[in-house]
């Protein structure tokens, strides 16, 4: 078929003249779209109302059964990635995104499915399992072109992509609240058709990522550019293929870092809109508007932190991070109605929080690159994303049934998140330790001849 040959890796392989700045657009469009998932706040509390409409009634599902969506998602996430990593070095980021709006749209209309006959299983199957494996295939493709496109800014290149990602929620969330204000009957609040109209909205606009994408021709580097080892040591123009990798301390300590910084920003990002409401008795239009203003942090953090490690380095940006999200989490129960009662103060710290868990994913492939070499650089990464499948789960859950297990204790609704934030600063504590055994790749990983690295520009 001529649209499938369209998707063959040699169809992708850009011709002479032709300008790496067209590469970010296609990462963008893709980015964005699967970004929505970080919006997802936004439909626990309608989706706990299917029944009851205004409330919940007997029957309605609860906000920690409609958690285990988001968490599906962000599991189903990784382990894509890191089954499909191989696949995506031999076929190319274009299939890879094309397979990815499919899978990525399916997901909601089977969503849709579940809402209209209210099984919560088909809802888990669509948005958390389909539409899962479409995030995965569509976040490592064009991270990893890119960081081929750009050797020169690794930094800047991932978080061109990454940026787009963490931005996601800025169209998602108003985009779902205006949809669901739109479909809103008084015997429908308007999730189904929502779910409808995002999927077939987003399959057009990855569509367009996938047909623009191209992968840099053999052997190319940029004009006038010579790589070079960093002052630290940390950088290797040496390739190192998955296999090996995967045995080294450097990537489990890097997993290490990723998954604990992950785990403590997801927890808020996944429960944002409930959480707000509970602390400062805010509107559910108004919880939406928070969404969207750490969406905005999720983005510049994923840009401004990847850009400025490529100055100061991989691991001293993440000491950075970890260590003012230690200070941030330790800060943030306190800035609620019972204590301070300072929303803008909340408000600061949860964003600046949500910037520094968007820059742990756009500084981790750099930091691979440096560490790895790009030889294998997409199926490493996809690897390492297993360490968000295991947050997108352990962070949910962990806010979800504590604060759940909290009030049933008593506690009410605003103390109810004070002991799972403790918890997630002794999480970046280990993240911080694990960061600073980092060391550089000993020789014996490298692959034995450096021809396939060179190679490896094209694929």
């Amino acid at each position: 078929m001529a649209f499938l040959s369209f998707l063959d890796h040699e169809r992708s392989v850009a011709r002479p003249g032709f300008s790496r700045w067209l590469v970010p657009p296609a990462a963008l469009a893709v980015h964005l779209s699967i970004g929505q998932v970080y919006s997802f706040s936004v439909f626990k509390i309608p989706l706990t109302h299917l029944i009851g409409i205004t409330k919940s009634a007997p029957g309605d599902w609860t906000q920690p059964e409609v958690g285990w969506i988001f968490s599906f998602a962000i599991g189903v996430l990784g382990l894509s990635a890191a089954f499909f990593g191989p696949w995506l070095e031999r076929e190319g980021p274009r299939r890879a995104m094309a397979y990815a709006s499919v899978l990525f749209a399916l997901g909601f209309f089977i969503a849709s499915f579940g809402v209209h006959l209210h099984q919560l299983w088909l809802v888990y199957f669509g948005y958390g399992i389909i539409g899962g494996m479409g995030l995965g295939l569509g976040y490592s493709a064009p991270v990893a072109t890119l960081i081929r496109w750009f050797p020169d800014r690794p930094g800047l290149a991932t978080g061109m992509a990454i940026m787009g990602f963490g931005g996601g929620a800025m169209i998602g969330s108003p985009l779902a609240v205006k949809l669901m204000a739109f479909f809103h009957t008084p015997t429908d609040v308007g999730v189904e058709k929502t779910f409808l109209v995002m999927g077939t909205f987003y399959l057009c606009f990855m569509a367009f990522g996938a047909a623009l994408v191209r992968v840099p021709r053999p052997g190319w580097k940029p004009e006038g550019w010579q790589p070079k080892p960093a002052a630290s040591g940390m950088v290797t123009t040496h390739g190192v293929a998955v296999g090996p990798a995967f045995r080294t301390p450097q990537f489990w300590l890097l997993w290490i870092v990723l998954c604990m910084n992950t785990t403590a920003g997801i927890g808020i990002l996944e429960q944002a809109s409930p959480m707000i409401q509970d602390l400062f008795g805010i509107t559910a239009i108004a919880a939406g508007g928070f969404v969207g203003v750490l969406s905005l942090f999720n983005m510049a953090g994923r840009f401004f932190w990847s850009t400025v490690s490529d100055f100061i380095g991989r691991k001293a940006t993440f000491m950075i991070l970890l260590g003012l999200a230690i200070i941030g989490y330790s800060i943030l129960p306190y800035t609620s109605a019972a204590h301070m009662n300072s929303i803008g103060l909340f408000v600061l710290t949860a964003g600046i929080m949500l910037s520094i868990y968007g820059a742990g994913f756009s500084t981790a492939p750099a930091y691979l690159k440096d560490l790895f070499g790009t030889y294998n650089i997409g199926a490493i990464y996809g690897r390492l994303l297993t360490a968000w499948s295991v947050a997108g789960i352990l962070g949910p859950v962990l806010v979800n049934y504590m604060r759940e297990s909290q009030i049933k204790h008593g506690v009410d609704h605003a103390g109810a998140y004070q002991l799972v934030l403790h918890i997630m600063v002794g999480l970046l504590i280990v993240g911080f330790l694990a960061n600073l055994l980092v060391r550089a790749v000993p020789q014996k990983y490298w692959i034995k001849s450096e021809a396939p690295a060179a190679a490896a520009g094209g694929h």
